[in-house]
């Protein structure tokens, strides 16, 4: 039986991430925009406010956490690469998701931001170095130091995670 939770399973990811592995994270994070569309297309405002699994966020949620994560993401990419190491800001992900933007309003802002965040993060990405992969962040709340490259492996899970979490409640409901 499938984790509701994890329909693709976490992030797990060890040893070098070489060039091609970084390359392929990339194109998942180029093809998120398009892949979020296609998990919401044609789904009808009540089912937009249905959760994804018992306990879960509503579809929408799920699509305005993406656009609200993926902004934080690539502000901790550009705050490690302009600093030494810096500390970013947590934010409570799951409070923010509560928020009347969040519970209301129209998916498509949140499609907007992610169309243009991702064609600007991915032009981004593609100019890094090595070196500018190897930076880092720290984050208080989980105490660890972060490299930028185990980042984006992340982040390339994180918003096929949230997809799989839309396309598996369609597939569960037939809709």
């Amino acid at each position: 039986m499938m984790d509701l939770r994890y329909p693709i399973g976490s992030f797990e990811h060890s040893g070098e991430i070489t060039v091609a592995q970084r390359e392929q994270w990339i194109e998942d994070i180029a093809q998120l925009p398009a892949s979020a569309r296609q998990a919401v297309e044609g789904l009808s405002p009540e089912q937009l406010s249905l959760p994804y699994r018992d306990g879960g966020w509503m579809v929408k949620q799920v699509i305005h956490h993406m656009a609200d994560s993926h902004m934080n993401s690539m502000i901790r990419f550009k705050l490690a690469l302009t600093e030494d190491n810096p500390t970013i800001k947590p934010y409570y992900e799951d409070r923010w998701a509560e928020l009347s933007d969040s519970r209301e309003l129209d998916i498509e802002f949140s499609l907007q931001i992610l169309d243009a965040l991702h064609r600007r993060w991915v032009g981004l990405l593609h100019t890094l170095t090595d070196a500018d992969f190897a930076k880092s962040f720290y984050h208080p709340g989980s105490q660890e130091t972060t490299r930028l490259d185990y980042n984006l492996g992340f982040y390339s899970w994180h918003g096929r995670h949230h997809v799989a979490h839309i396309t598996s409640l369609r597939e569960r409901l037939g809709i």
